[in-house]
């Protein structure tokens, strides 16, 4: 017997059919003999219908009110699913946030867990229930609801399966596990059956969807099994998502490939090149809550030099913003924007092991007529920032380039 916490999506549970599918395949794995805890999130569409509501009171929601509002979509889907399987003859209990007492810090719409009271819990699965939990929400110390930011019920999942110390924690969602990289750019892409926690964090920070990265950060810190599977089938595996284990067999070089459309690139040009010009740069961008991505600094000209660095598309005009404000100050000539950027990154723990990884992938690209404008690294991967319009064929070109269309 098993102690087993999934948790199921917005799609998983977005009408009341669907809602009744969980249901029966939940009782399965009761009926196997395990016991199961059941994290949802709010039905498909539904979180972002109360955020416009709320906004259509007031133009700038207060945080605090704002949680109250949004941490009712799980509300309605704890309460569905366990009249559902309370239809088929299950025993079923659930429990918002607040009643389980996931205690968090008080950053209203994007706190972070300190700690579950699971002994509750824990008695009802030894009563023979279902335990159905609100994804998503928690209490702070005051007892004010708070949420956990988008993508949050993966989170209260994994966190979940941490205090119960659960066998494993299932992520059911509309794909059936983690693939070499997005099958709608490369319809030759593979659902691997296994990748480390090292590679998933790097793929989820990067640009993979599949996972919100803090509740793989969140796993890979309470050694959490992780196994990502599709809630609209009924066989299949999924992919584990473990600590590297030293095997026999060499890993793979790359284990995917990660992208995202959404960079833009800013340039200051002419700027001093003295100790600090970087902090002073940067500083203010940071004190903006900008988050900056790449970052290159050309060679020295004359005692000025050309300072480049990449930030969320959505950011741009707020960094340019910031920017102008210091530009007299740092000595800037020029601040120059390209809105038309993409990055593109390969991942692999075996990277570790491989030389020449580097050169193959820039050597890829360089065939295809692909200039990069950027790079950035780490022990297991390579990021590069290319035009947006090629975005595509680069991803095409690596995937075949590095064996990731043929089966290990």
């Amino acid at each position: 017997m098993a102690l087993i916490v999934q948790k199921y999506g917005g799609t998983s549970v977005g009408n009341p059919e669907r809602i009744k599918n969980v249901a029966r395949k939940v009782a399965k794995f009761q009926s196997a003999g395990h016991q199961v805890v059941v994290v949802v999130s709010a039905m498909s569409g539904e979180t972002n219908r109360l955020i416009a509501l709320a906004k259509e009171v007031a133009g700038t929601p207060d945080p605090r009110e704002l949680d109250v509002v949004v941490s009712t979509g799980e509300q309605v889907t704890i309460g569905l699913l366990c009249m559902a399987l309370q239809d088929i003859g299950v025993k079923a209990k659930s429990y918002t946030g607040g009643q389980v007492r996931i205690l968090t810090d008080s950053a209203h719409t994007k706190a972070r867990i300190l700690n579950i009271d699971e002994a509750p819990i824990k008695k009802d699965l030894d009563d023979g229930n279902i335990v159905v939990v609100a994804g998503f929400q928690g209490v702070d110390e005051h007892g004010a609801i708070t949420t956990l930011g988008r993508g949050g019920s993966d989170t209260t999942g994994v966190a979940l399966a941490a205090a119960l110390k659960a066998d494993e924690c299932q992520i059911y969602t509309d794909v059936d596990g983690v693939y070499t990289t997005d099958p709608r750019v490369v319809p030759e892409a593979r659902k691997l059956d296994k990748i480390t926690f090292e590679e998933m964090l790097e793929l989820a920070s990067l640009g993979s969807k599949v996972l919100q990265i803090r509740s793989v950060e969140f796993a890979g810190k309470y050694k959490v099994k992780l196994r990502v599977l599709s809630s609209f089938q009924e066989e299949g595996e999924g992919t584990l998502i473990t600590v590297e284990e030293e095997q026999n067999m060499e890993q793979p070089v790359i284990s995917g490939i990660a992208f995202n459309r959404d960079e833009a690139k800013l340039t200051v040009l002419g700027v001093p090149d003295k100790p600090g010009i970087a902090y002073q740069i940067l500083g203010p961008v940071a004190d903006a809550n900008i988050e900056v991505d790449m970052i290159i600094q050309n060679v020295s000209k004359d005692g000025t030099t050309d300072f480049s660095f990449t930030v969320a598309r959505g950011e741009l005009d707020k960094a340019v913003k910031v920017l102008e404000a210091v530009k007299e100050h740092i000595g800037a000539r020029l601040i120059v924007t390209d809105r038309t950027m993409a990055k593109v990154s390969i991942v692999g723990v075996g990277m570790r092991s491989h030389a020449g990884v580097a050169s193959q992938m820039f050597r890829t690209l360089a065939e295809e007529g692909i200039n990069i404008q950027m790079i950035s690294t780490s022990e297991i991967k390579i990021s590069v920032a290319i035009e947006e319009k090629y975005l595509e064929l680069a991803v095409r070109v690596l995937h075949k380039a590095f064996g990731l269309d043929v089966a290990a």
